[in-house]
């Protein structure tokens, strides 16, 4: 069998792929257990390694990485070179900080000496998705790999020759790729020991229960329908634009993208007007066109669905488009209604709504299964005050919500299990080990 990689602008066949057989996958995990089990014991070297080895690749091989991302899933090229630099800034962080994160933590007991250390766990599993092919492989695995584990990813499909640049540029024997269909993953779980996922929640499930069933450790980040709560004291041409970018960048298609703009009721209409302005001028087109914002969807599966759900939210309200679709691209539309669409839309498609109180603007944030993400506009006192309500894993203030390397990133309810990035993440996969010491019987 062979994988297939499609361009999505152009609709023409980038490259074939031989699957992996079981025995090399096997072989490879056992590759990588055996280095790790070196690896594991000196965290000063683990840290060289990102200074000496992974931070020079990337910037060596930035436009490379860059123009393979857009090539495979059709990320406009800007937006791909802000990708590689993010993940720079992660690597540096990660240096500046992670030696000092797993240092063990003295713990007060009178007559004995106690700590908590934080070993590794073994060879985790990386399941990731495509929309955003470097930095979700590397948020995931630049912590697990110096709290001293070894790697496998497994990528989506569309992005495996991204996948197989980014084994190259991590260049060491605890890092590999796993060429092989979706439908593979979940047959290595038992042969590791810990998986990350990122992907959709129904995927997310069946990797959680296939876990639980081996005992292993799993971190979920799963789907969003994250909502942007504008109230009433919010600027709101300034508000409007940072709406445009947060539903449009990267197609729309991000689990932390803002996709329900729930608008206070006094402002809703001038509101929706700037938003219209904002869509209407964003620059479509050639995704390699460092002047285009808005590219092609990943895939013709991806676009056909982003268009069903178009149609659907037709019956339920106004439905406005910018623009014309071509190909991949769709263009962006704005669906105003009061009726319920809980639907996460991977794709340029802001759902707008009214509210007319705070209470209710919390009721209509939390109304989803999902729980990731959410960002409040105007008074940052006033908004504040919403917080310990809303039933989010991260609540941005006049902010698109953001991954970064010094917050914890992940979700409540159907968003996920656990955390990446941050001390939090770091440790996820990690054997937080209590160790009591008396000085004698």
């Amino acid at each position: 069998m062979a994988i297939t990689t499609i361009n999505p602008y152009s609709r023409k066949m980038i490259k074939e792929y031989k699957e992996e057989t079981a025995d090399s996958l096997k072989n490879k995990i056992g590759g990588i257990r055996e280095s790790q089990a070196e690896w594991r014991k000196d965290i000063d070297s683990r840290i060289s390694y990102l200074r000496e080895v992974l931070k020079p690749n990337l910037l060596k091989r930035e436009k490379e990485i860059a123009e393979q991302m857009t090539i495979e899933m059709g990320k406009p090229v800007s937006q791909s070179i802000a990708e590689v630099k993010k993940c720079e800034s992660l690597v540096d962080y990660a240096i500046a900080n992670f030696g000092r994160f797993l240092e063990p933590e003295p713990v007060k007991i009178d007559g004995a000496k106690a700590y908590v250390r934080f070993d590794p766990l073994g060879v985790v599993m990386l399941v990731m998705p495509w929309n955003y092919p470097l930095w979700q492989a590397f948020r995931a695995a630049v912590p697990a790999l110096v709290a001293g584990n070894g790697i496998l990813l497994k990528h989506a499909s569309i992005v495996t020759g991204s996948s197989l640049l980014i084994e190259e540029v991590m260049d060491t024997p605890l890092f590999k790729s796993a060429v092989i269909p979706g439908s593979r993953a979940l047959d290595l779980i038992r042969q590791v020991d810990g998986v990350s996922f990122t992907g959709s929640t129904s995927v997310g499930e069946s990797i959680g229960q296939a876990a639980g069933k081996g005992l292993k450790k799993a971190v979920l980040e799963l789907g969003g329908s994250d909502p942007f709560v504008v109230l009433r004291s919010a600027d709101l041409p300034k508000t409007a634009e940072r709406a445009a970018f947060g539903r449009l960048q990267n197609g729309g298609q991000s689990c932390i993208a803002s996709k329900r703009f729930i608008v206070h009721a006094d402002i809703f209409d001038e509101f929706r007007s700037l938003l219209k302005d904002q869509f209407s001028s964003v620059v479509m087109g050639d995704p390699m066109d460092a002047k285009t914002f808005l590219g092609p969807l990943s895939s013709q599966e991806q676009s056909r669905t982003v268009k069903s759900q178009v149609e659907e939210l037709k019956s339920m309200g106004l439905v406005e488009r910018f623009g014309k679709d071509e190909g991949n691209i769709i263009a962006p539309v704005i669906a105003s209604t009061d009726e319920l669409y809980d639907q996460e839309v991977f794709g340029p498609v802001a759902v707008m709504k009214k509210f007319r109180s705070n209470s209710e603007a919390i009721h209509l944030a939390n109304e989803t299964p999902y729980g990731l993400g959410a960002s409040l506009w105007g008074d940052p006192d006033e908004a504040e005050q919403m917080v310990p309500d809303i039933e989010a894993g991260m609540v941005f203030i006049n902010k698109v919500v953001a991954s970064d390397p010094r917050v914890p990133f992940g979700g409540v309810k159907k968003s996920g299990l656990g955390r990446e990035l941050s001390r939090y993440g770091l440790l996820e996969f990690t054997n937080i080990k209590t160790t009591w010491i008396q000085s004698a019987p």
